[in-house]
């Protein structure tokens, strides 16, 4: 893929966390999505509004001009920070360098194309907070999509994808395809890397023996750009990924509960 003209800065992300520490950092990985980038960040920031935040927007080098629009809706809104990827390295290499990133411990995803409604994000922080103080283990609220406004084919695939993987991993999550989450930052840092791993981190997470609660959200249809992947695409990958988070998943062992003697 051809670079962006331009200088380039390169951010050693470890060295970038500072002493100030927002309650929730916000990440959204985007690739060609300069046609609905500004409006995210502008709804992003007014869902919001009473709780301290900072937005992460993560252009996994995107060849349009989403980079250019990022830059200009930082002069309005000043929490927003920019990564961006040399070279184009999918979804979950995007999430995971916005969530080193983060300053806060707390991290709420959602997926750059918009169909994500920033407006439950204060709900399902709300939501996992209360669960945290009933079970410190709880780590994440998952959205699961109502209403879902995709292609029939789309629709039909998505819920033989969730159907199959209910069953072999009982995750107990009903759509993993969902983007929109909230979480701690220090569970997901201790789950193991792998592309795609962001469509397995209900499994994934309960490995690692946290708990997850799950909160209805609503789906729009995209306004702008086009899809990143296909039906038969995402099938290939699936398969693939499914086998090896099986074997994740056998390969655990816990410990139980750790203590340190006096």
């Amino acid at each position: 893929m051809t670079r962006r003209a331009g200088s380039v800065k390169s951010i050693g992300l470890m060295d970038q966390r500072e002493n100030q520490q927002p309650t929730l950092s916000v990440i959204a990985p985007m690739l060609n999505e300069a046609g609905g980038a500004a409006l995210l960040v502008e709804e992003i920031a007014a869902a919001l509004s009473e709780i301290d935040h900072e937005i992460i927007i993560v252009d996994d080098a995107s060849t349009d001009e989403t980079r250019t629009v990022l830059r200009a809706a930082r002069k309005v809104y000043p929490q927003l920070r920019i990564l961006c990827h040399e070279h184009n390295a999918g979804q979950s290499r995007a999430i995971r360098t916005g969530v080193l990133a983060a300053r806060a411990e707390f991290i709420a995803m959602l997926d750059g194309d918009g169909q994500n409604d920033p407006a439950h994000i204060p709900s399902l922080y709300r939501v996992l907070m209360d669960e945290v103080a009933k079970s410190p283990m709880t780590a994440m609220a998952a959205g699961e999509r109502q209403g879902r406004q995709d292609s029939r084919a789309k629709k039909w695939a998505s819920r033989a994808a969730n159907s199959i993987r209910q069953k072999l991993l009982d995750d107990g999550a009903a759509d993993t395809g969902c983007g929109l989450k909230v979480f701690r930052r220090e569970a997901y840092l201790r789950l193991p890397y792998f592309d795609h791993m962001h469509r397995y981190l209900p499994a994934l997470i309960r490995r690692e023996g946290y708990g997850i609660v799950f909160m209805p959200v609503s789906h729009r249809a995209r306004a702008h750009g086009a899809s990143k992947y296909t039906n038969i695409g995402r099938a290939l990958v699936a398969f693939r990924d499914l086998i090896g988070v099986m074997w994740l998943r056998a390969r655990a062992k816990s410990p139980g509960k750790t203590t340190e003697q006096p």
